[in-house]
């Protein structure tokens, strides 16, 4: 179990850092699903594996939650020494990620014909697509009980592990890619096994890494992991984070809608850009996730003062590389764009936006951090209605600004929704700190 004495920026550091380095990782293995179907000679395996997988995860991610609700209060469990509760929290994670799996299976032709009928593609295309879901989709109790051991880990500061697990997942995947592709030549196919295979063999070695909470019986006792009163918590808290995450996709999908009105050109620079705030979310999220550690853990002890202190730790280095980000995006942002496209009409449609992307992470930042200190905390009720909240400022500012600005009053629109998220839960932090005392 984590130390919860003494809170220093190296210990802040020790959690954010292996986190940065796993979120690294994620696009590399993308990158390898797309050049090894690529390899293939063909556009129709690229556009399925990808379509498939954006529809698998977004259909996962309802569940993000999970990983959410279990730091917040897995970390109070701790700062209290309910270390029984701490062992529960497990159980009840991974019993909710498993469940939550096997009803994304049970339920995957109607879900897999919506997102088609949402999203819908070539028959090529589609046959393959579902080609690649049937497989995954299989795989769905592991990579949503995931969520539940990530969250169980970064709140005992154990963020090496979930570094050693994504590295194992992801270098497990690109192996097997290119074994399954290139090698036997199974296409498509292939890769939702490898997928299969290295999610599979990522909850093996997530319980590995979580064996010290199935020490004991705390953890298969009854009375403990069914507790009435702390499973009531755990479900308004995750209903209230999903209702939350549910307003931030329908605000980024509505901006992917609306910006598709103003012709392919400016679309294709809209998704280069996106990829800025992707970049800024993944170097982000390492601070934010201490935050949620240790402020779950501060509140659990009852301690304001260290409350105070993880929160004032955490978002300075969160400063520190929104500084870093805004000076590369300033630099190199250009660079990073050609890169991404050849098409001359696009660099010069997303160069023309491009300031917004260099001002996003310093607008973002606060969103972003007292995001990860409100999860620790697990206020989730001020999560979810400040989120409501920006919301109706995000709309307000569409109906303002798109008739005279066109796609520039797109971008305005979504990082004034960032600042009134930062905002709105900055004034609700006092609240949260009395809580502490």
């Amino acid at each position: 179990m984590a130390e919860t004495v003494h809170l220093t920026h190296r210990r802040v550091l020790n959690i954010a850092l292996p986190i940065v380095l796993s979120n690294a990782t994620v696009p590399i293995l993308g990158a390898v699903d797309t050049g090894v179907v690529g390899q293939i000679g063909l556009a129709a395996p690229i556009g399925a594996v990808g379509i498939g997988a954006i529809i698998l995860t977004a259909l996962y991610w309802i569940f993000g939650f999970l990983r959410m609700g279990t730091v917040g209060l897995t970390g109070q469990a701790l700062g209290s020494g309910d270390s029984d509760e701490v062992q529960a929290m497990l159980s009840r994670a991974l019993m909710i990620g498993g469940a939550a799996g096997f009803c994304v299976i049970l339920m995957q032709l109607p879900l897999f014909w919506a997102a088609f009928h949402l999203s819908p593609a070539s028959a090529e295309v589609e046959g393959m697509a579902r080609s690649y879901m049937r497989i995954r989709v299989y795989s769905a109790p592991a990579a949503i009980a995931l969520y539940g051991i990530t969250g169980w880990l970064i709140a005992q500061e154990r963020t090496r592990g979930v570094l050693v697990l994504q590295l194992w997942m992801n270098l497990l995947n690109i192996v097997l890619d290119l074994w399954f592709v290139l090698g036997l030549d199974w296409g498509v196919e292939g890769v939702a096994f490898a997928t299969f295979l290295a999610e599979w063999s990522g909850l093996g070695l997530g319980l590995w890494l979580c064996r010290d909470g199935f020490a004991g019986d705390a953890w298969r006792r009854f009375d403990n992991v069914f507790n009435t009163r702390r499973l009531k918590r755990m479900l308004l808290v995750n209903i209230d984070i999903l209702i939350r995450s549910l307003l931030l996709q329908a605000m980024f999908v509505s901006f992917l809608f609306l910006g598709s009105d103003f012709g392919d050109v400016e679309l294709a620079a809209n998704q280069i850009l996106l990829q800025f705030l992707e970049i800024t979310a993944y170097a982000l999220d390492g601070f934010a996730f201490a935050a949620e550690a240790l402020v779950g853990q501060a509140l659990g002890a009852r301690n304001r003062l260290r409350l105070r202190r993880a929160a004032l730790i955490s978002s300075f280095w969160s400063a520190i590389w929104v500084v870093l980000l805004t000076l590369a995006f300033m630099l190199y942002g250009g660079k990073i764009i050609d890169i991404m496209t050849t098409a001359p009409e696009v660099r010069e449609a997303a160069r023309t936006y491009l300031g917004y992307m260099i001002a996003a992470p310093a607008l973002g930042i606060a969103a972003w951090m007292f995001d990860g200190i409100f999860i620790g905390a697990t206020r989730t009720k001020d999560m979810r209605n400040m989120m409501a909240i920006s919301a109706v400022v995000y709309l307000i500012s569409l109906a303002v600004l798109l008739p005279t600005f066109g796609n520039h009053g797109l971008w305005i629109s979504l990082l004034i929704s960032f600042v009134a998220r930062g905002v709105t839960l900055a004034l609700r932090y006092p609240a949260l700190e009395q809580e502490a005392a």
